[in-house]
């Protein structure tokens, strides 16, 4: 069956605290992945202006590099914080606050790190080809990410929720 003609449907086998065990793992196991990706990019970002050519770098440029650094920064603070707040409340009973909780930071490092990429790649192409072929690759990559990260799901959880059940599926 395609993607969309499958609704997902919990596992009769698995009670509450399974589910919500292993919701939570597959969640943090995504972010430990979506995190080390972040910190790549935030190095390099951070190494950027010691480099000998960004004295080069424009107004524009400089601009980009500024708000791709800080959504580095804000990517990274939000796909690291789920892992140290479930260190922290580790065992406390209040597993579904730390999986709701890292869900939504996960969200908000997910439109972090698609604005950091956009102006990241924005500022390179600017240096070598101009404003205009930086305006639209980064215009590209906003409609991508956001396309592939955010609307793409939630397009598909409409229609799900639409749908009549057609069968146990594991998640």
């Amino acid at each position: 069956m395609a993607d969309d003609q499958v609704r997902p449907v919990a596992n009769p086998d698995e009670n509450p605290k399974e589910r919500l065990d292993r919701e939570l793992g597959e969640l943090l196991q995504g972010l430990r992945v979506a995190a080390t990706g972040v910190q790549v990019l935030f190095a390099f970002l951070l190494t950027l202006p010691f480099s000998s050519g960004f004295g080069k770098v424009g107004m524009a440029g400089k601009w980009l590099y500024y708000v791709a650094l800080v959504a580095a920064a804000l990517a990274s603070i939000c796909l690291i914080a789920p892992t140290t707040q479930h260190r922290i409340m580790f065992r406390s009973g209040l597993k579904e606050i730390v999986l709701r909780r890292a869900n939504e930071l996960a969200l908000a490092g997910g439109i972090a790190i698609a604005v950091s990429m956009m102006c990241s790649t924005a500022l390179a192409v600017e240096v070598f080809l101009g404003a205009w072929p930086a305006v639209f690759l980064a215009g590209g990559i906003a409609l991508l990410s956001g396309w592939l990260w955010f609307v793409l799901p939630l397009v598909t959880l409409r229609r799900h929720r639409r749908l009549p059940q057609l069968g146990q599926h594991d998640r």
